[in-house]
Parts: C-alpha cells; sequence; structure tokens
C-alpha cells in the first residue's frame, strides 16, 4: 500500500495533527511556567533570612507587581509574624529603650507552611489547562479504536457481492481498509505513549525541578513556626515579667526600709546631733549666766 495514502488518509491525520499540536501545547505552556520559576527564584536568592526585616518592602512590592505571584504572596503575607519591638521611656523623657516582644522571633515568620501557598498547584497545574494536558495521552488512545471501527464499519458498507468482478473489488477495498484501520489504533496508541514520556521528561526538568528549588528557597528564608507555639513564647514572656514585677514588689518595703535608715542616718542624725549639742551649749551658758547674776527662775527651769 502507498505510504503517501496512508498518512493522508484522513483518521491517521486527524491523529497526527492532534498528537504534533499536543506536544506544541505542552512544550509552550511548560516553558511558559520555567520562564516564571526561574525568574522568581532568582529573585529570591537576593535575599538572606536576617534581611527579611529591613528589605520586606521590596519583596512585597515586587511580589504584588508579579500577576504569576500575585494571589500566593497575598495569602502568605497575612500568616507572616514580625519580630516587633516595644518602646519603653527611661527616667529621662527622651530616653527610649527598645525590647523585643518575643526573644525566640528575631526575623519574619510564618504560621502556615510556606509549601502551602507555593505549591505545585498554585505555581504550576493552574496557570494554564493542566487538566486538559493529563486527558490528551486518553483522547489519542481513544482516538484508535473509534477510527478502526469506523473504518471497518465503512468498509463493510462498500461490500458489493451482485457480480464476481465487484465482489472481488468490494474484498479488495475490505482488505485495504482493515489495514489502515489497524495503523490507525497502532498510530494512536503509539503517539499516546510518546506524548506520555515527552509531556513526563518536560514537567521534570521545566516545572518540578524549579519548582522544589523555589520551595526549598522560600522554606530557608521563612521559617515556619505554629501559632500555638508564638502564643505559649508570648505567655512565657509575660509570665517572666509578671515574676519580676512581683519580686519588686515583695522586695520594695525592704528597699523602702534601707533607704528610709540610710536617708536618716546620712540627714537627719547629724541634724539632731547639732540640735542637741546647741541646746546643751544654750544650757551651759544659762548656768554661768545664773552663777553670776545669783540665780533666777530659767535656772531652776533647767
Amino acid at each position: 500500500m502507498n505510504l503517501l495514502h496512508i498518512f493522508t488518509d484522513i483518521p491517521i491525520l486527524i491523529v497526527i495533527t492532534t498528537f504534533i499540536s499536543s506536544i506544541i501545547f505542552c512544550i509552550t505552556k511548560y516553558i511558559y511556567v520555567h520562564k516564571n520559576l526561574v525568574f522568581f527564584l532568582s529573585f529570591l536568592e537576593n535575599f538572606k533570612k536576617n534581611d527579611l526585616n529591613f528589605r520586606f518592602k521590596e519583596i512585597d512590592e515586587w511580589m504584588l507587581a508579579n500577576p504569576y505571584v500575585e494571589a500566593s504572596w497575598l495569602e502568605f503575607k497575612n500568616t507572616l509574624i514580625f519580630s516587633e519591638s516595644v518602646a519603653l521611656r527611661g527616667q529621662g523623657e527622651d530616653e527610649l529603650t527598645y525590647q523585643e516582644v518575643s526573644s525566640t522571633v528575631q526575623n519574619i515568620q510564618t504560621t502556615v507552611d510556606p509549601l502551602y501557598f507555593f505549591n505545585e498547584e498554585s505555581l504550576v497545574t493552574t496557570k494554564f489547562n493542566f487538566k486538559l494536558l493529563q486527558t490528551i495521552p486518553t483522547i489519542l488512545t481513544g482516538f484508535g479504536p473509534l477510527f478502526t471501527f469506523l473504518n471497518i464499519a465503512i468498509a463493510f458498507g462498500k461490500i458489493d457481492f451482485s457480480t464476481q468482478e465487484r465482489t472481488i473489488a468490494s474484498v479488495a477495498g475490505l482488505m485495504s481498509s482493515m489495514q489502515v484501520a489497524a495503523l490507525v489504533s497502532v498510530i494512536a496508541v503509539g503517539s499516546s505513549l510518546i506524548f506520555l514520556i515527552i509531556e513526563k521528561v518536560l514537567y521534570g526538568q521545566m516545572c518540578a525541578k524549579p519548582l522544589g528549588k523555589v520551595q526549598e528557597t522560600i522554606a530557608y528564608l521563612f521559617d515556619n513556626i505554629s501559632s500555638e507555639k508564638f502564643l505559649f513564647e508570648l505567655l512565657r514572656e509575660t509570665k517572666i515579667q509578671n515574676n519580676s514585677v512581683s519580686n519588686l514588689i515583695v522586695a520594695m518595703p525592704n528597699h523602702f526600709k534601707t533607704a528610709l535608715n540610710a536617708g536618716i542616718a546620712s540627714n537627719l542624725v547629724p541634724y539632731l546631733e547639732n540640735l542637741i549639742f546647741g541646746i546643751n551649749q544654750m544650757n551651759k551658758q544659762l548656768k554661768e549666766n545664773a552663777k553670776a547674776g545669783g540665780g533666777d527662775s530659767v535656772d531652776d527651769l533647767f
């Protein structure tokens, strides 16, 4: 049978056209995903974990300006916990000290695993019609029996037993149609297997590999801490502060007593000593005056 006639047969042509179109569609979409993932990864590699607090605005603006990751970033940003500080005023009006809310939160952390937002579904499969791509092998395989039985039905419909010559010609046409029908099944199943292999190899190299690097980088930058653990840390810090305040209140009377005794010893006692010394001197002077003048009522008083 002429090879050109076989590949110009409509069923075979439909199968081959579908196969080639599917390959082109697959490569085009995977290139698009690969390009965006590599671009996203190159941006993340410019940051370090300790720089996130200072460069978060830069990250946020870039993420919101990139439609490929904008939706995932908006959801992920709501789970972030920043290293907040509390301003404590000292004795002076302009004297301020800053203390961390929690000693364990030193950078930006998240209460949800970053892979929950930056996963295969959000960064790969939702960026194109992935379900259609997965059904292409089934469609190609289904073309085989469909066109096979269609060719057989058409061939049987052309059999003519009216004369011997027509019978021989129709049987020859039947055999030719049966050959084409068999080739349709072989080409359909073969193209389905080839497409499946090509699709899996391309997906692993162009999508899965850069996606894994992106997830690894995000997990490194944003440490995962559960909300329960963070609340426990805040509770621990609060208990430590309450214990410090309680100890201060308990020790306050002793400190007050010590300070009062020290104040009395350093200020009041010398003053009283000087006062008593002055009274004694005045008493002595009065007695001397009384002796010199013969005594009076003041001397009797003392």
